[in-house]
């Protein structure tokens, strides 16, 4: 479908990437991973035609189309929500007009015998018959759909794209690219700006979508659920995995020590032929065997192991200063602006150490709120009454936008900065990955990713007690995300987050605020657990409307119960059954890649010491049976990645039917 084709990119004398190509086949989901800086983007920019390589080309077919959204862009603010959503129906709307002008036209004329008549008939039932085709009948169901989907209410369809802030812009051009129902959908970090219950509604749209998805997502549990192929970028190379993202981690960490196995035998070997070249080379009766093996070495391919990109954050907040037992204590707390009400009811006491969570949909007031701890905004009921001692340190959502474009990295914390810290400034960016040349750069050509990491380095600068962090993990990549959640969890202070980001906040937190339909409640566990029992709340409201009235027809109801049993009896057999066949099938894959494994293992083993096993490593059929082993192992271990991610949705489904 679409074909990316030897692509380099080249800045002066610095390659982002070299020679990389790859196919995009039809229906696939492809994720694209890589550290902050690797070209995700840039890849992404090239093959929606944005930009341009400085070799190579992108192919496609012709009946190709393809959408893209950008992490950062710019909406027209001279539509209603709706309106502008509804420019994903460009062609419909075109349909409409030209539609309507055919039937004035044709209602005006009374020549109906002529060629120009039955021209605009024709013409009349062509265009008709293509806006049937796209389903141009149900556009305004369609926009609803999805506009409700991405968490936007009804009241909001006829309000001006200008009122919304840049979160909410995204989802308009979001939910026109949905819409638009391209061949390839290419969407750059989409879930930055979404809260969990958008996260999961569009999970479910993408696993439906017919058409093939390229994603960059900083979110694990995303990325697993949507994607069945990863490809990496890494220090201009790619490298392409047929798995979701958790499974290719393990395999490329496998790759890796295979490599790395394999390399150190072919060495060894090496230095031991050589020694024997050296040993017996002036001895005219070793002579033939020196030659053989002078040739083995010419004629040796020498295993390569894949550079990798070790760098990564050092970072460590400063211990937090002592505070009063009681950091922060809420009191039936609340927000409304004017008549809209926000938010009420917020009660809860924040001890020295908690760490908590707060989640809930975009615009149910968790900013707001932490605005309120901060002072930034009046409260409208209730009481926020900070501890003894406390110092609280802030990372806001929209942090990169506070800082000053046309400053550079170290002026960012330079203006900050007091005291001793100045002198160790660079320090402190290094630790960052600023380094070199980085640290005079502007923050106005920084990545997303980047401005990221400068506001944590600034958020280091002083010791706090109390750290609130609005969505610190937007824009950071999986390793420096894994590692600002280890810094929280060593942290000694206490810590609030704004998250919607699952794997993040799972282990992290111990208790979760949810802001929801104008209330505050408290789930006691972790993300997880919350998350669960919101299912099981849906659930019980859902069941309340479904209960039949047993007050008449008891008959009928009892003889619909017993049939309904009786299907459920079978299909928990039939389900039963599949489940014990996917078991075996996977026993039996895990036996051949154990027999495989102990086969790869004799033949390295006799690689490293041919003599003693009497091997000849000029033998062709050797490495023959060394690679078709290998190949067999790297089949059956993605048959088993397969059937084992095939399994585990089984059992979720089994779970979600009980």
């Amino acid at each position: 479908m679409v074909s990316v084709d030897n692509i380099t990119v080249a800045y002066g004398g610095w390659e982002l990437f070299k020679g990389i190509s790859f196919l995009v086949n039809p229906k696939e989901r492809i994720g694209l991973v890589g550290k902050n800086g690797a070209g995700k983007s840039t890849l992404l920019k090239i093959i929606c035609g944005e930009q341009q390589p400085t070799e190579g080309c992108i192919s496609k077919n012709g009946e190709c189309t393809i959408a893209y959204l950008p992490q950062q862009m710019k909406v027209n603010d001279t539509a209603t929500v709706f309106e502008e959503t509804s420019k994903a129906f460009q062609e419909v709307l075109a349909l409409e007009k030209e539609i309507e002008h055919l039937n004035r036209e044709i209602a005006s004329r009374e020549d109906y015998e002529s060629e120009e008549y039955l021209a605009l008939l024709h013409r009349l039932h062509e265009a008709n018959d293509r806006y049937f085709l796209l389903d141009g009948a149900n556009r305004d169901a369609q926009i609803e759909k999805v506009l409700l989907g991405l968490g936007f209410k009804r009241e909001d369809f006829q309000r001006p794209t200008r009122e919304f802030s840049g979160g909410w812009r995204m989802r308009i051009e979001l939910s026109k690219i949905l819409l638009k129902k391209p061949s390839l959908m290419l969407l750059d970090e989409p879930t930055n700006h979404l809260d969990i219950e958008s996260i999961e509604w569009l999970e479910s749209y993408l696993k439906e979508y017919k058409g093939a998805v390229i994603l960059i997502s900083h979110d694990r549990k995303f990325l697993d659920n949507i994607t069945t192929r990863t490809i990496e970028i890494m220090l201009g190379r790619i490298y392409d995995y047929k798995v979701p993202y958790s499974q290719y981690v393990a395999l490329r960490k496998e790759r890796r020590a295979q490599q790395l196995a394999a390399f150190e035998n072919q060495q060894k070997m090496i230095q031991q032929t050589e020694e024997f070249i050296e040993r017996f080379r002036y001895k005219p009766t070793k002579s033939n065997q020196v030659q053989s093996r002078i040739k083995q070495l010419e004629k040796l391919d020498i295993i390569e192991i894949d550079e990798e990109d070790n760098a990564k954050l050092n970072m460590k907040f400063p211990p937090a200063p002592p505070s009063g037992k009681i950091v922060l204590e809420v009191k039936e707390a609340g927000k409304s602006f004017g008549e809209k009400h926000i938010f009420s009811g917020a009660n809860f006491v924040l001890e020295r150490g908690d760490k908590i969570a707060l989640v809930g949909r975009n615009g149910e007031g968790k900013t707001t709120f932490v605005r309120m701890i901060l002072g930034q905004t009046e409260i409208s009921r209730g009481a926020i009454r900070v501890g003894h001692n406390v110092k609280i340190g802030y990372f806001a959502q929209n942090q990169d936008d506070l800082m000053e474009g046309d400053f550079t990295v170290y002026d960012t914390l330079d203006r900050v900065a007091v005291g001793e810290i100045r002198t160790r400034l660079r320090d402190i960016l290094g630790a960052f990955l600023f380094r070199g040349e980085d640290i005079d750069k502007k923050v106005k050509v920084l990545s997303g990713g980047e401005r990221s990491r400068l506001a944590m380095a600034r958020l280091m600068l002083e010791p706090y007690n109390l750290l609130i962090l609005d969505e610190p993990t937007n824009h950071m990549d999986m390793r420096s995300k894994d590692i600002l959640k280890q810094a929280i969890i060593d942290y000694d202070g206490t810590v609030i987050v704004v998250s919607h980001d699952r794997e993040f906040l799972d282990g992290l937190v111990s208790k979760v605020y949810e802001f929801r339909d104008g209330k505050v409640k408290e789930h006691l566990g972790g993300i997880y657990e919350f998350l669960e029992s919101r299912k099981l709340n849906s659930l019980t409201e859902l069941n309340k409307k479904i209960i039949p009235d047993t007050t008449s027809n008891n008959s009928q109801t009892v003889q619909s119960s017993n049939v309904s049993n009786k299907q459920t009896f079978l299909q928990k057999k039939e389900s039963e059954r599949i489940l014990r066949k996917m078991e075996t099938e996977i026993k039996k894959i895990e036996s051949q890649i154990e027999t495989l494994e102990q086969e790869i293992a004799e033949m390295n083993r006799q690689m490293a010491s041919p003599e003693e096993y009497g091997i000849n490593l000029q033998d062709g059929k050797f490495f023959e049976t060394y690679e078709q082993l290998k190949k067999q192992q790297d089949d059956a271990l993605w048959k088993w990645e397969q059937q084992s991610s095939e399994l585990e949705n089984f059992k979720k489904k089994l779970l979600i039917e009980e």
